[in-house]
C-alpha cells in the first residue's frame, strides 16, 4: 500500500531532466540541516529525487548557513535548502555569486516579541514600551522584525534599553522577571509565551513587511546553467509540501521526517507544526519572491550595516532571485 501510495500519488515518474554529461561530471550535492524538519525529508528518504532527476543525489548535513555558503563557493554544494536570510545575505553581500530559487518554509509563528505578562501591554497601548528593556540576539532576523514591529507601532526604540542575548538566556531572564521585552524563535520563543505576550501575530507580521523564513539558494552558476535539474528539484519539493499540506499523509510522513531529521517523533511535530510550506503559486507572489522578499532583504542588510555587521550593502537583492524554474513548477 505504501509503495503503491508513493508512486501514484506523487506523480513524478516523469523522464529525467538531467543530462547524462552533468551527472558523470558533478552530480547533484544539496545541502540541509539535521534536527529541522521539513516535507522534502520524505522524498530524499525515498529516493524520489534521484528518480526525478535521474541522477543520484547526495544529501549533506550543515551545523550553518554560512558553512552551507562557503560549501558552495567551494563547488561542493549546490543547492542550500532552508537556508537562512542573514547567511545568505553575508554570503552575498561578500561577493559570493549565490542565489535564491524558492522559499523552504514560512514560520512567522516561530519568531516573535513578546511583552511580560505583567505590564499588560498590547498593540492598542504600544506607546508605553518607550523607556522599557529589551533583550534581542543583535542583527538577527528577530532584530529586524523587532524594529519593524516598533516603527508599525510608533514606539521610539531610542529610548529602550536594548541588551545583546541569545534567546535561550534571555528567555531565562524573561522567566526570572529581570526583562521587560525579549525577542526570540523555536523552544526560546516558547518558554518567553509562558510569561507574556505578544503584540502582533504572525500573519499581522506579514502584513508589514516582517518576514520569517529560510530559503532555498544556489549558486548563480546552478541556478542559470541547470535550469532544468533545478526545475525537477523544485517540482519534487512541491510535491512533498502538498502532499504534508493535505493532512492525507501525515503520519507516514512524519514516521519518516522524523527518521532523517534525527529526532523523536513528539519532538519533530512540535517543530514542524510551526511551519508554513508555501506553493509555487505563493512563493511567486508579491509578498515573497514578486517583491516583498527583495525588500526584506535590503531592510536586513541595512541594519546589519548599520551596527557593523556588514562592511558593505549591496544596492538591493532583488536581481539575485531566481523565479524562472519555479514559475515553470507553478504553470504545470
Amino acid at each position: 500500500m505504501k509503495r503503491a501510495l508513493t508512486r501514484t500519488a506523487l506523480a513524478i515518474c516523469m523522464a529525467p531532466f538531467a543530462s547524462a554529461s552533468f551527472a558523470q561530471q558533478q552530480g547533484l550535492t544539496v545541502g540541509y540541516f539535521l534536527e529541522w524538519p521539513l516535507p522534502f525529508e520524505y522524498g530524499k528518504v525515498k529516493g524520489l529525487y534521484d528518480e526525478k532527476l535521474g541522477v543520484d543525489v547526495k544529501w549533506v548535513a550543515f551545523d550553518t548557513g554560512t558553512a552551507m555558503s562557503a560549501a558552495m563557493a567551494s563547488g561542493d554544494v549546490q543547492i542550500a535548502y532552508s537556508q537562512g536570510v542573514p547567511p545568505f545575505i553575508a554570503a552575498a553581500s561578500a561577493g559570493q555569486e549565490l542565489r535564491i530559487v524558492g522559499i523552504s518554509s514560512s514560520y512567522p509563528e516561530n519568531e516573535n516579541c513578546v511583552v511580560a505578562s505583567k505590564l499588560e501591554i498590547d498593540k492598542e497601548s504600544a506607546s508605553e514600551l518607550e523607556g522599557l528593556s529589551v533583550a534581542l540576539p543583535v542583527g538577527s532576523g528577530a532584530h529586524y522584525g523587532f524594529l519593524q514591529q516598533m516603527a508599525y507601532l510608533d514606539v521610539d526604540t531610542t529610548t529602550m534599553s536594548i541588551v545583546d542575548m541569545a534567546p535561550a538566556e534571555a528567555a531565562a531572564a524573561f522567566e526570572q522577571g529581570s526583562l521587560d521585552v525579549v525577542c526570540g524563535w523555536g523552544g526560546a520563543l516558547t518558554r518567553m509565551k509562558e510569561h507574556g505576550n505578544v503584540l502582533l501575530t504572525g500573519a499581522e507580521k506579514e502584513e508589514i513587511g516582517v518576514l520569517s523564513s529560510d530559503l532555498i539558494t544556489s549558486t548563480a552558476q546552478f541556478a542559470w546553467g541547470q535550469q532544468a535539474l533545478l526545475t525537477g528539484f523544485l517540482e519534487v519539493t512541491e510535491e512533498m509540501n502538498k502532499m504534508w499540506n493535505d493532512g492525507n499523509h501525515r503520519d507516514e510522513m512524519l514516521e519518516v521526517i522524523a527518521a532523517d531529521a534525527g529526532m523523536n517523533l513528539e519532538d519533530t511535530a512540535s517543530v514542524i507544526d510551526n511551519f508554513h510550506f508555501l506553493t509555487a503559486e505563493e512563493q511567486l507572489s508579491k509578498t515573497w519572491l514578486g517583491g516583498g522578499l527583495g525588500a526584506y532583504l535590503d531592510g536586513v542588510a541595512n541594519l546589519f550595516h548599520e551596527i557593523g555587521s556588514l562592511q558593505t550593502v549591496l544596492p538591493n537583492y532583488d536581481p539575485l532571485i531566481v523565479t524562472e524554474p519555479l514559475k515553470t513548477v507553478a504553470a504545470q
